[in-house]
């Protein structure tokens, strides 16, 4: 029988143990301890942050500054998952910010490849960047190397899992919940309290679980309220909302309402009229507040309302926290991006908010409509990292 000697990257068969080749067991041995030794010496380069839940009081912006960090350039780098258009406003934020705080600004594209995102934070690492924002393909593989990033002295700001100095994240049962209170409106007030619902989920994703469990508990109490279709998409992309709402339709024809992120509602949206099936009474509704998802509902078809998480507003502050890093300053440990139900009764404002995050950041009573922040980390207290899933929505 032959035997495996599992290494990282690597696979070491030894055939089966005979007299001509009982030299390959320890050799094989020896070399799976020549790679471990250096990985267990890496395991304890740093501190491990705080990694047990806590709750962060409020961010207090006048918390006296710290150290500059030593040896890093002022180079602002983004690792970025995929090219959506969230994504896309993401690095809108980032590099506007970085041109008006003098950073230097980089992105690296990872196309939903988590390893090709390794390689590339790795030589972010390397090329000694002062700041990093990820968007992370597979937040447990990136990790490792997130933490070599902060324990260098920079910056890393995360887009929701952890570690990172800065974790943005939404409160994700209130997001789902906004949503889900506009939709049971309108199912009230047009279609009479009864409605065939389907949820388009992203359950698989401990992160964003909650969205839809808040969608389940609006609905629970609407005995007219059907929920025909709860399943996640193959993908979280138009193509994945699109095949599956083809299925669903194949299973029932006639749907009132289809909630999700809009990138997969759109999808979804694209499925009901390719079916001929797509009706202005309907209500579709999304998370993100995408570019298309807006366009739908200032048309006044089927997409009634996009929930924002105004990603140009929030890179652009995370943008402006690394910058204060480097500069010294204390930040906020973490960051709320706070859900904003987009109708055609507020679109205008919000097209313009985005537009302009810079204007926003600068304006306190527009910025807290958008962003809540808490905790303080600074260079010095650089050890308390946030290495847990944060949550404002803990108690």
């Amino acid at each position: 029988m032959d035997l495996l000697f599992r290494v990282p990257d690597a696979v070491v068969r030894a055939p089966a143990l005979d007299r001509k080749c009982s030299w390959i067991l320890p050799a094989a041995l020896s070399m799976v301890a020549n790679v471990l030794q250096p990985l267990s010496l890496a395991a304890q380069e740093g501190p491990a942050g705080i990694t047990r839940p806590v709750v962060l009081p409020p961010f207090d912006p006048h918390r006296p500054g710290c150290a500059r960090p030593a040896g890093l350039e002022r180079v602002l780098a983004f690792a970025q998952d995929n090219e959506r258009k969230f994504m896309q406003g993401v690095a809108q934020g980032l590099a506007l910010a970085a041109k008006n705080r003098g950073l230097e600004y980089r992105v690296a594209q990872a196309n939903n490849e988590p390893a090709k995102m390794i390689t590339q934070v790795r030589a972010f690492l390397d090329a000694k960047v002062g700041a990093l924002v990820v968007a992370p393909v597979d937040p447990p593989s990136i990790a490792p190397v997130l933490k070599q990033v902060i324990w260098s002295g920079a910056y890393v700001g995360a887009v929701v899992p952890p570690p990172a100095t800065t974790v943005l994240n939404a409160p994700q049962y209130l997001t789902g919940k906004v949503l889900a209170d506009e939709a049971a409106a309108y199912i009230r007030s047009h279609l009479d309290g009864k409605a065939k619902v389907v949820l388009l989920t992203h359950d698989s994703l401990q992160f964003l679980a909650p969205r839809f469990a808040a969608m389940r508990d609006v609905f629970k109490d609407m005995p007219g309220v059907v929920i025909v279709g709860d399943i996640s998409p193959l993908t979280v992309d138009e193509a994945g909302g699109a095949a599956m709402m083809r299925t669903i339709l194949l299973a029932d024809p006639d749907i009132d309402v289809v909630l999700g992120a809009d990138t997969v509602v759109l999808g979804a949206l694209a499925a009901l009229r390719e079916a001929g099936k797509a009706r202005n009474d309907q209500f579709l509704g999304g998370i993100d507040g995408e570019p298309a998802a807006v366009a739908e509902i200032k048309a006044g078809g089927p997409y009634k309302a996009s929930v924002s998480l105004a990603s140009p507003i929030f890179s652009y502050a995370m943008g402006q926290h690394a910058a204060d890093w480097l500069d010294g300053k204390s930040i906020p440990q973490a960051m709320d991006i706070l859900p904003k139900a987009l109708t055609p009764n507020n679109i205008a404002s919000y097209a313009a908010d985005v537009a302009d995050p810079a204007a926003v950041y600068n304006d306190p009573s527009r910025r807290d409509q958008y962003l809540r922040m808490y905790g303080n980390i600074c260079f010095d207290t650089r050890d308390n990292f946030i290495n847990f899933p944060w949550s404002s929505e803990r108690k």
